[in-house]
């Protein structure tokens, strides 16, 4: 028998009982998501933890649409290996491999090429142009560096020798199994660096969601000291899970947006999805609203024209309803909790075919872009972060530019070339740990080198040992 036809004799069932067909309280309905000035094809997406494995999952299936994806505490596409045959093999999976290890990248990547090919996702092209963050604190007592270090390498594959610098990998901070914050000590819904428990928001001293954001961007406005001009508003989630109410896919009736008033205005704007992790849903009595109040996007966000799509997911587990899904503890679907099918990873997951909805329409009212203004100063070059390493690096780009040679210089001084890429960002890899370095731009054009930027300079942070996560120190 078909799903849907279950859920409808299942629904019927449950009136004449005279029990709630949706776990939901109607007063919490809200209005659909409105149109805004916002190209589709500059979108981009983060999650930690479910939220991650979530972002891999969309990014892949979605990527002629996704510019970037910050993957914190997360791992590699179809991890959990689920397909028709396999749910209780696949939550095995969820709970052993992905968090621990070992896991074979070839697996991944063969399932992506083969979804590819069907035309179940996009064409995988589209991921080799991928602005790619990856985390991992080693205090995070949940997930292993097996886990991310399976999704860089899933990400180097697609993005070969030609876009290496897209991806920047983060293993020297103390975080616990959490999203990181700018904060840099403890307070009332937030943790301390190295602690792996609710609201699993940890004060580093660490702007994750700027870095993600300028990552994936280039560099941008710092937030202002001032109150928030943007609004939250919540949202009917159940406008885009139709047909299915959204309990059926383990949605929350409400999820939420911020819209900086420049959007509002008709401003030209991008959108970020920001997905949140296991037990960090709104619904959760215990941290509430904390993800998506305190995770560190809505500042950036409202200095630069971002709009921060908050989906929500909902505790679902509930013996009585044989068929809704388990998901006790309201993570997101990367083990094929919904449809018992390998279909979770591609264009019709019932999960991802619900998120594209939301970013459809948020980006339902894009206008045309005008041909871009030549700059009037030169490349303005940042280091946005280091590891112990890699450096992060970020600049302005150049109209008219149709590459970049990044050149970085040791300590003896002097300026090497390193790379020519086509973004307008670049993560340099293979540095040695506590070490100083400096770096500059050049843009080019049809092989012509044009005058450098700035120099940018920064100290790569010490090599991160820590045998017992959770318990060793961080920070200085």
């Amino acid at each position: 028998m078909k799903r849907n036809n279950r859920r409808k004799i299942l629904a019927a069932v449950l009136v004449l009982l005279g029990l709630p067909v949706n776990v939901i309280d109607p007063a919490q309905a809200q209005e659909k998501l409105a149109a805004y000035n916002a190209a589709i094809g500059e979108s981009s997406i983060s999650g930690i933890s479910s939220g991650a494995f979530m972002a891999v999952q969309f990014a892949t299936a979605w990527s002629s649409v996704i510019t970037g994806v910050g993957v914190v505490a997360g791992g590699p596409y179809w991890c959990a290996k689920a397909d028709f045959f396999s749910f209780g093999t696949s939550l095995l999976n969820a709970l052993g491999p992905c968090l621990s290890g070992p896991l074979d990248v070839n697996d991944f990547i063969a399932k992506a090429d083969a979804k590819a090919a069907s035309g179940a996702i996009d064409p995988l092209r589209f991921v080799s142009r991928q602005k790619v963050y990856i985390f991992h604190g080693y205090n995070d007592a949940v997930i292993k560096p097996a886990a991310t270090d399976a999704a860089a390498a899933f990400y180097r594959h697609y993005l070969g020798q030609d876009n290496r610098g897209n991806l920047y990998y983060q293993t020297a901070v103390g975080a616990g199994h959490s999203l990181v914050v700018a904060q840099d000590s403890p307070s009332a819904g937030l943790n301390k660096c190295n602690e792996n428990k609710t609201p699993f928001i940890d004060a580093c001293g660490h702007d994750q969601a700027g870095i993600i954001l300028q990552h994936i961007y280039g560099p941008l406005n710092k937030p202002g000291p001032g109150p928030l001009t943007g609004t939250m508003k919540p949202f009917d989630q159940s406008i885009y899970t139709k047909p299915d109410g959204p309990i059926w896919l383990s949605l929350a009736q409400t999820g939420y947006v911020f819209v900086p008033a420049a959007c509002e205005n008709g401003e030209a704007c991008r959108v970020h999805i920001a997905l949140h992790g296991c037990e960090q849903d709104a619904d959760d009595i215990k941290i509430g609203r904390t993800f998506i109040d305190r995770a560190g996007y809505n500042a950036w966000a409202d200095a630069n024209r971002l709009i921060v799509l908050y989906p929500q997911t909902v505790a679902s587990w509930y013996p009585w309803y044989p068929w809704y899904p388990v998901n006790p503890k309201a993570c997101w679907d990367w083990w094929g909790y919904v449809s018992f099918s390998d279909s979770y990873v591609t264009k019709s997951g019932l999960q991802i075919k619900a998120l594209k909805a939301m970013l459809d329409a948020l980006t339902s009212g894009a206008t045309p872009a005008e041909p871009p203004t030549p700059p009037s100063a030169p490349i303005a070059l940042t280091v946005i972060d280091t590891s112990d390493i890699a450096a992060d690096l970020a600049w302005t780009p150049q109209a008219g530019a149709t590459g970049y040679r990044v050149w970085r210089a040791g300590s003896d001084g002097q300026f090497t070339a390193i790379a020519d890429v086509a973004a307008s960002g670049f993560a340099d890899s293979g540095l040695a740990p506590t070490s100083a370095y400096r770096w500059r731009i050049t843009a080019l054009t049809n092989g012509l080198e044009g005058s450098p930027s700035n120099e940018a300079e920064a100290v790569t942070r010490p090599a991160a040992a820590c045998p017992k996560p959770g318990e060793c120190r961080w920070g200085n």
